[in-house]
């Protein structure tokens, strides 16, 4: 089973190479979409940019964001499934009930790509938003999808790490590292945060070795990797950001950020 995760953005459609080669030829993909009112729309964009990818049949899978439930038979038809954007507790909602389904839908060797709430509700314990942990603000609370206190539930269980997405461009960090600091995700997971653009793939090939490893694939965008007896570190550096609202502005201070995050981040690959 190929897992894509996608921390957002629309810059470059590339970053949906790897799971759409693992769709097959002229694959056929379920777009999974939350429909806050827009679905139609918001999943015509998305099979526009697959489309300048490979070939592709892209099906609507839409499903209210109030009361809406997700019937894994929707699947039946695709090659594989995409779940899209928007607010992540509503997408933990719509496939918590659905996890197993989906799990086992999967294992049938179809890949599996989540963007943005997506790539947060594929973990098996999701990050799903808030702003405050025991009264301290965390992150910005105007990303804190429309929770107060940050939340952790359970996600679909595709990838032994948790997840918190839009990093560099939302300043999220401090949210997951709290969740980590707390105990709400396990001490031992693995934990990435991805920017915008930015795709960490979990290779499970259980079958040929016991060992998992995590790849970036797609445009580097702004990543620093370091490697070091198995462990993989990830850091995702805006000094050179092209957006002046992102850059930092003071790199010293940013360097010695930097290391403090490396250290609480260090991936665990067993």
């Amino acid at each position: 089973m190929t897992t894509v995760l996608i921390g957002g953005g629309w810059a470059d459609a590339s970053v949906y190479e790897p799971f759409l080669r693992a769709a097959g030829t002229n694959p056929s993909v379920a777009c999974l979409v939350v429909d806050e009112g827009d679905g139609a729309e918001y999943f015509d964009r998305f099979a526009t940019h697959l489309a300048t990818v490979a070939p592709v049949r892209a099906l609507p899978v839409l499903v209210p964001v109030d009361g809406g439930t997700f019937d894994p038979s929707t699947l039946e038809e695709a090659d594989g499934l995409l779940v899209c954007g928007g607010l992540t507790p509503a997408y933990a909602s719509v496939l918590g009930p659905a996890a197993a389904a989906v799990r086992e839908w999967l294992a049938a060797g179809r890949p599996y790509a989540g963007m943005s709430a997506g790539a947060a509700v594929a973990a098996a314990r999701a990050v799903v938003g808030g702003y405050l942990w025991q009264g301290r603000v965390v992150c910005p609370p105007d990303t804190a999808e429309d929770l107060d206190e940050l939340t952790v539930v359970d996600g679909l269980g595709l990838v032994p790490f948790a997840v918190d997405v839009h990093a560099a461009q939302w300043g999220t960090l401090g949210r997951l590292t709290t969740a980590v600091g707390a105990g709400l995700v396990g001490r031992r997971e693995e934990r990435v945060r991805c920017g915008e653009d930015f795709v960490p793939r979990p290779d499970i090939q259980r079958e040929q070795r016991q060992d998992e490893s995590v790849r970036s694939v797609g445009t580097p965008h702004r990543i620093f990797a370091l490697a070091v007896r198995g462990d993989l570190l990830l850091e995702f550096l805006d000094v050179l950001a092209e957006d002046e609202f992102l850059r930092v502005h003071d790199p010293d201070d940013f360097l010695q950020n930097l290391i403090a995050d490396l250290l609480m981040l260090r991936l665990q690959i067993e």
